[in-house]
C-alpha cells in the first residue's frame, strides 16, 4: 500500500454506470471552488475487477502519504467535511438545495442523457468534433454512425494523415467513451501478429494466464452492458488480418438474442484467471470494433472473407482550404453520456425485419441481384450476408428518419460492401466495371 484515501464512493452491486456517474456529478457539483477533495486523477486500488469498480465508484477523495498520516485531529476534521458534503447532497436529493450550476461544468463531465434522438446524437457528434478543430463532413458522420448500426465491425481506409484514427477517437468521446474510463482503447497493431494470442491473451510459461488489452475491453463491456464501448485497431493490415482476428470475427458471427433481447454468442475465449477460476467470455453487444487501413508496400490486402463482414469506409477526400472549424470562436463541447440502444444493432436476422419493411427490403435486394449479374464474370457476386447487411443499413436509415435520402443510403452501402470486392487488371475488371456504371446510371 502506497496510499491512503478518504473516500465519498457508491455500493457498486446495484448501481448501473451510468446512474454512478451521474451521482458523481451531482455530489461534485457541491464543491467549493478552493477545496481539498478531489476526484482527478481517478484513484488506483487494484487491477482486479472488484478494484475497478470501487475505483468508478468514487465521487470525491482526499489523498494521504502513507508514510506521512496527519494527526488524528485532522482525520476527524476532514471526515466531518466529508459527512457535512453527504449531508448537502441528502438536501439535494430531497430537493432542499440547488445544483452549483458552475461547479457543475466545472467537473467537466458528460452528460448524462438517455433520450436523444438520433439526429441529436449526431448533431452533437458533428458539433463536437468540429469544436476540437477538426472538420469531417455530416454525411460521413452518420454514415459511420449506420455502419455501426449495422454491424460491429467498420474498417476506414484511405491516404495516411486524412485523420482515420482521429474520427474514431473523437467519435467515441463525443458519446463519454474514454481510455480514462475504460470505454475506449486504442491497440497498434504489430507486424509479427499471427494469431489471436496478441489480441486476447495467453498461458505463460507459469501457467499464468496473461491478458491483453482487447480482452480487457471485452471483460469491461460485459461489466457494463449499458454503455457503448470501442476498440481501435490502428494499422490493422500491418499483420494479416485473417491470423490473428479470425477467432473475433467468427465469434462475431454467431451473435443472437436471447429470450431476455440480450446479445450472447459462442464463447470467444476461455481461461483461468488469477484465482484459478474457469471464465467464458462472448462477444459482448455492446463492443464495437473499428480498424484503420493504409494500402502501401507495407500492408496486406484483405481477403473477401474480411470484406464481407465489414463496412468498408473510405476518408480519401481532403479539404486543404477548409478554416471553418478555426474561425468559430465556441468553446470545445462536452461528451454526452448515451445508452448503448443508441448503436446497438437492432436485427440480425432479416427474417425479424421483413414483414415490417418488405417494399425497402424487396427493392434494395433487386438493385443487390442487379449488381450480381454484373459481377458474375470475375466471380465477384455477394452472398446473402452482404445482401442481409444491406438492407440492415437501409432499414436503421429508414427507421431514423431517413438521416441520408434513399440513394445516398445506398451509394454508402455499395461503396463500402460491394466496390471492395472488385480487383484484378484492367483487362479483367474494365468490362464488368463499364457494364456496373451502366446499370447503376438506370
Amino acid at each position: 500500500m502506497r496510499k491512503v484515501y478518504l473516500t465519498f464512493a457508491q455500493g457498486v452491486t446495484k448501481t448501473s454506470k451510468v446512474e454512478m456517474e451521474k451521482i458523481k456529478r451531482e455530489i461534485r457539483s457541491l464543491l467549493s471552488p478552493n477545496t481539498q477533495f478531489k476526484y482527478e486523477p481517478k484513484i488506483q486500488l487494484g487491477k482486479g475487477n472488484l478494484a475497478k469498480k470501487y475505483e468508478d465508484s468514487v465521487a470525491i477523495y482526499i489523498e494521504y502519504d502513507k508514510n506521512n498520516i496527519p494527526s488524528d485531529e485532522v482525520l476527524i476534521q476532514d471526515l466531518f467535511q466529508m459527512v457535512r458534503l453527504y449531508e448537502d447532497f441528502v438536501k439535494l436529493k430531497k430537493g432542499e438545495s440547488q445544483i452549483n450550476k458552475d461547479n457543475l461544468e466545472n467537473t467537466n463531465q458528460a452528460d448524462t442523457n438517455l433520450n436523444l434522438t438520433n439526429n441529436e446524437v449526431l448533431e452533437h457528434i458533428y458539433k463536437f468534433i468540429e469544436s476540437k478543430g477538426l472538420f469531417y463532413s455530416y454525411e460521413n458522420i452518420v454514415n459511420l454512425y449506420l455502419s455501426l448500426r449495422t454491424k460491429p465491425f467498420v474498417i476506414i481506409s484511405g491516404i495516411s494523415g486524412t485523420g482515420k484514427t482521429k474520427i474514431v477517437q473523437l467519435f467515441a468521446e463525443a458519446l463519454g467513451a474514454t481510455e480514462s474510463n475504460g470505454q475506449f482503447q486504442l491497440i497498434p497493431v504489430r507486424p509479427d501478429w499471427s494469431d489471436s494470442s496478441e489480441l486476447l491473451g495467453y498461458e505463460d510459461i507459469k501457467g499464468e494466464f496473461v491478458k491483453k488489452p482487447f480482452l480487457k475491453m471485452v471483460e469491461h463491456a460485459i461489466e457494463y452492458p449499458e454503455l457503448p464501448h470501442f476498440v481501435l485497431l490502428d494499422e490493422m493490415n500491418l499483420a494479416r488480418v485473417e491470423y490473428y482476428f479470425s477467432d473475433v470475427l467468427s465469434v462475431m458471427e454467431s451473435r443472437k438474442k436471447d429470450k431476455d433481447g440480450n446479445y450472447t454468442s459462442s464463447p470467444l475465449i476461455q481461461y483461468k484467471d488469477e484465482n484459478e477460476a474457469e471464465r467464458t467470455l462472448i462477444f459482448p453487444g455492446n463492443l464495437y470494433v473499428i480498424g484503420t487501413v493504409n494500402m502501401d508496400e507495407t500492408t496486406h490486402t484483405f481477403s473477401k472473407k474480411v470484406l464481407d463482414r465489414a463496412n468498408t469506409i473510405e476518408f480519401n477526400d481532403v479539404d486543404l482550404m477548409n478554416f471553418g472549424a478555426f474561425e468559430k470562436n465556441d468553446h470545445p463541447l462536452d461528451p454526452i453520456w448515451v445508452s448503448n440502444k443508441v448503436l446497438e444493432a437492432k436485427y440480425i436476422f432479416l427474417k425479424d425485419v421483413f414483414a415490417e419493411h418488405e417494399p425497402l427490403i424487396r427493392k434494395v435486394s433487386e438493385i443487390i441481384s442487379r449488381i450480381n449479374d454484373c459481377l458474375k464474370p470475375i466471380y465477384a457476386q455477394v452472398g446473402y450476408r452482404v445482401r442481409d447487411e444491406i438492407c440492415f443499413y437501409m432499414v436503421h436509415n429508414a427507421e431514423a428518419g431517413m438521416l441520408l435520402p434513399e440513394n445516398e443510403a445506398m451509394d454508402f452501402c455499395i461503396m463500402q460492401k460491394i466496390l471492395p470486392r472488385i480487383s484484378g487488371t484492367e483487362h479483367i475488371v474494365r468490362h464488368v466495371l463499364e457494364n456496373l456504371k451502366d446499370e447503376l446510371s438506370q
